[in-house]
């Protein structure tokens, strides 16, 4: 068996440069009492060493648990007198590496505390260090959170810039991210230009700036930084696409439905609609102007956009949104039975399904009958479902899904175009040199066709184009940005309305 004097120095090895003199076991608590060795001490104001002693005085910290108790340490100090004429008459011996000065807490303690309250914040810091037997409030934890040291700041060569909420449509603050390593810069107050531009002239040095389609950090970059690159995030730009292309597949939804012989809508909704196109492209055709359309007809503005892109009346009719029901798996089974006998009860159906594991009620199954839906071919396809599919990669998609969106591209020339053109673009997401040039023809072609919202889509890339061409042909992209807004998300869900924005800006540096 080693020797107990050994032992002790192995659990308590962090209170090496003390000496222990005892330990006394009181049941919840632990209690060591030690002292500082005897060895002459540097005056901390002229450096002089000193060894006479003024006097003594404890001092009382915590210490790492052990066995799942608390340890608390008083230790003997000593005050010496500072051998120096004209320097300070005494001073307090300090244990650098063990007690720290006005600390209640020995060195190695704290270190563990700080990195309990860097993951969990307040609350839960104070759940989980009570559990370890360290007892501390919440408060704090906080504390001593924010006397973390915030690690120094640097200028990369590429810098990511992104928004992220303080509080949803009301307030929005700015983060700076290393584009290259993700490591975080700085946090920002507010997502104004100026706030950017004085920040990034306090800090010179980017070469190169990835950010969204904000043409408020576009301009600000512009002023404070421009000679540097900016860089458009290629996830904005296919997001931006994939908006365009639903609302084409909208638009063409007569065409595709009629392949499937799925049913448009035919109610007072239709016919307002039809309707309101009328009035709308009547006004158009008599010179008013679009603001003026919509304060005659007391539409809004963006209404009557979409109202004046369609260039006839049944581009504006859509197929029914049906979601998934419960009766979807047992349609095959209804369509059997129905063609079989026509005149099939309801409760007979309902009553077969159910021993099949149907879990609905019957005013469900009367619903799907009255769609039409239990007498289609096929599953109901949505305009959402089949812009997914248009804009999914072809080998990701089963063989049946490929035939089906062949037969429903084929409907029109638009949607065989629409098609076309979003493969070729999906193709420029890879970054290569020859993307520059080819992103120009992309867009001729594009305003060749009849694709008015692809239209729009081609003239948001024409205002940022020197964004897009740096973004299809560098390898720099705001991914890392996008990653620091997730964990902001985590860190405000953890600490709720306690999230201050010195305190969220301290936790999102720390990383």
């Amino acid at each position: 068996m080693r020797d107990v004097n050994e032992l002790v120095g192995m659990v308590f090895s962090g209170l090496a440069p003390l000496v222990i003199e005892d330990m006394v076991d009181e049941g919840e608590r632990i209690l060591v009492r030690a002292r500082t060795p005897q060895a002459p001490v540097p005056c901390p104001g002229c450096g002089a060493p000193s060894g006479r002693v003024h006097g003594y005085h404890w001092r009382t910290v915590a210490d790492v648990s052990v066995d799942g108790r608390r340890v608390v340490v008083r230790v003997s100090v000593r005050r010496l007198v500072c051998p120096t004429r004209g320097c300070r008459h005494t001073f307090r011996e300090q244990v650098p590496g063990v007690l720290e000065r006005y600390q209640r807490r020995t060195a190695r303690l704290t270190r563990q505390v700080r990195s309990v309250v860097k993951e969990l914040a307040g609350r839960a810091s104070a759940r989980l260090l009570t559990a370890l037997s360290m007892r501390l409030s919440r408060h704090t934890a906080l504390r001593t959170l924010l006397r973390i040291p915030l690690p120094r700041s640097r200028v990369p060569r590429v810098i990511g810039v992104d928004d992220f909420a303080l509080r949803r449509r009301h307030r929005y603050a700015t983060v700076l991210v290393d584009a290259e390593t993700h490591e975080r810069i700085d946090v920002l107050p507010d997502r104004t230009a100026d706030t950017l531009e004085a920040w990034l002239r306090t800090h010179p040095g980017a070469e190169i700036v990835c950010r969204d389609g904000s043409t408020t950090y576009a301009e600000a970059i512009r002023r404070a930084l421009p000679d540097a690159i900016q860089v458009a995030d290629r996830w904005h730009i296919w997001h931006n696409l994939c908006e365009a292309a639903l609302s084409e597949v909208k638009a063409h939804s007569s065409c595709w439905a009629s392949v499937l012989d799925t049913p448009l809508y035919d109610g007072p909704r239709a016919r307002t609609t039809l309707e309101r196109w009328q009035q709308v492209h009547a006004l158009l055709d008599k010179g008013v102007g679009l603001l003026e359309c919509a304060r005659r007809l007391q539409l809004a503005l963006n209404t009557v956009k979409r109202y004046a892109r369609a260039d006839r009346p049944e581009r504006m009719l859509r197929v029914p949104k049906y979601r998934t029901s419960l009766v979807d798996p047992y349609r095959e089974h209804l369509r059997r039975r129905r063609a079989e006998d026509p005149a099939v009860p309801v409760q007979h159906l309902f009553d077969e399904i159910k021993s099949l594991g149907f879990t609905g009620c019957l005013n469900l199954l009367h619903k799907y009958i009255n769609q039409g839906r239990a007498d289609a071919e096929r599953s109901h396809i949505s305009p959402r479902r089949l812009a997914r599919m248009l804009l999914s990669r072809p080998e990701g998609l089963k063989a049946e899904q490929q035939n089906l969106l062949r037969r429903l591209t084929a409907a029109c020339q638009e949607m065989t175009r629409l098609a076309d053109h979003v493969r070729t673009f999906a193709s420029f997401l890879v970054p290569k040199s020859g993307n520059a040039a080819a992103i120009s023809g992309w867009a001729t072609e594009v305003r060749a066709a009849e694709l008015p919202h692809l239209h729009a889509f081609v003239r948001g890339l024409e205002r940022d184009h020197d964004g897009v061409v740096a973004a299809l042909t560098l390898p720099f992209h705001n991914g890392g940005t996008e990653g620091v807004n997730n964990k902001t998300k985590l860190i405000k869900r953890q600490m709720y309305g306690r999230a201050g924005f010195q305190l969220l800006r301290h936790r999102i540096l720390l990383g």
